[in-house]
């Protein structure tokens, strides 16, 4: 992603320092809990240096814990050991960077070793199922199978595996009060997106059903309406199509917020909240479509939907996820990959990867304090 409309200027903290007290997280950087955290990408060959995983990944292992990743065709279930993985292992140290670090990864002499997921204690599944629908359609399902099955152990996994396998599917946001969401409808039907783009002014967006980055995103009106039979043929070539109305709002961009446990991740004074927007002509804010990112101080509203689908979010046992607001609505909810965390840290110089570790070590103390009957939904999200 080129930044170059970034309007926010980054603070005069030093990045990696955290300035205080995080909502529901300890503060500053934990030594008393060692840990071993396991992610899970779609492969370690694909990860890119602004991903939020690896900046995780990275803190963790400057912190001391040992870290391993984990691809989607990489694991194993054996008759003996129960669920193993080939993984690729970080070594413990300090990196100077991101792509320092990743560089260190994608090492072409660096060799996977075989690893027990029942010695991990946090399985952190950060893989994005929209990346594999035209290669390995059979990856994402696998993975989530695979993330039960740990979850079965002592080894907390988040988010919560039972759930997610339905979450990652954008039905999921129609369980949410639709107060928070715009009007809907899914269909293959071409002649049912005409109808509701008529009873909603003419104008909507149209989406895959399964899918993440702006990709395949269409924004339909009068001027490319004629277009729209192409536009659908293209959508649902690989399942179902999502039609939304049109949010005057979206014009401006969107605001990205992330939920931890539930609720808003906030360090010190500072949310963990981005204001996404296009810089072309194309309407897409995604970073990954090319948009620009600035942080923002999230307003009432923002944080009124955010206190409407907490609920859900814990009940469901969704620890990380991303908020997409425009306006008055949540446009979308990513529960697989929510990112931005790198961006947010260098804009503001507020260390949220940070109290995100602060919270997986502290969740890590519960389970061994309460001998592994907390069950891997209350564990998720307490």
């Amino acid at each position: 992603m080129t930044e170059s409309k970034q309007k926010a200027k980054p603070k005069s903290k030093s990045p990696g320092k955290s300035p205080g007290k995080s909502t529901g997280n300890s503060s500053g950087k934990s030594n008393d809990t060692t840990i071993k955290i396991a992610f899970v990408v779609n492969e370690v060959a694909t990860e890119q240096d602004n991903y939020t995983t690896i900046r995780l990944a990275r803190k963790a292992v400057a912190r001391g814990h040992e870290v391993a990743l984990i691809g989607l065709g990489d694991f194993i279930y054996d008759w003996q050991d129960g669920i193993c993985a080939m993984a690729t292992m970080s070594k413990i140290a300090e990196f100077a960077d991101d792509t320092a670090y990743l560089a260190h990864l994608q090492d072409p002499e660096m060799e996977r070793t075989r690893i027990n997921l029942s010695a991990y204690d946090i399985l952190m599944l950060r893989s994005d199922p929209a990346a594999e629908l035209t290669t390995r359609n059979w990856a994402p399902s696998s993975g989530l199978l695979f993330a039960q099955l740990a979850s079965l152990d002592r080894t907390i996994v988040l988010n919560d595996p039972s759930q997610l396998t339905d979450a990652v599917n954008k039905t999921y946001f129609q369980g949410f009060p639709g107060s928070v969401r715009p009007a809907t409808s899914i269909t293959r039907e071409p002649d049912q997106i005409s109808r509701f783009l008529d009873a909603h002014g003419g104008k909507g967006v149209i989406k895959p059903l399964q899918g993440s980055g702006g990709q395949g995103v269409f924004l339909i009106d009068e001027g490319n309406r004629q277009n729209l039979n192409q536009i659908v043929e293209a959508v649902i070539r690989d399942g179902y199509a999502i039609v939304q109305e049109y949010l005057p709002a979206a014009a401006e961009g969107d605001l990205r917020m992330l939920t931890l446990n539930g609720r808003p991740l906030k360090v010190a004074d500072t949310y963990a909240c981005m204001h996404r927007f296009s810089q072309t002509e194309d309407h897409r804010s995604n970073i990954s479509a090319g948009g620009g990112v600035e942080m923002v101080e999230p307003d009432e509203t923002a944080l009124r939907i955010a206190e409407i689908v907490g609920p859900k979010l814990i009940d469901d046992g969704m620890y990380l996820t991303g908020l997409d607001i425009a306006g008055d609505k949540m446009m979308e909810l990513n529960v697989d990959t929510p990112g931005g965390i790198n961006f947010m840290e260098d804009l503001s110089g507020v260390d949220f990867s940070g109290a995100i570790l602060d919270d997986l070590e502290r969740k890590v103390r519960l389970q061994r304090q309460y001998g592994g009957t907390l069950t891997n939904r209350q564990l998720a999200v307490i």
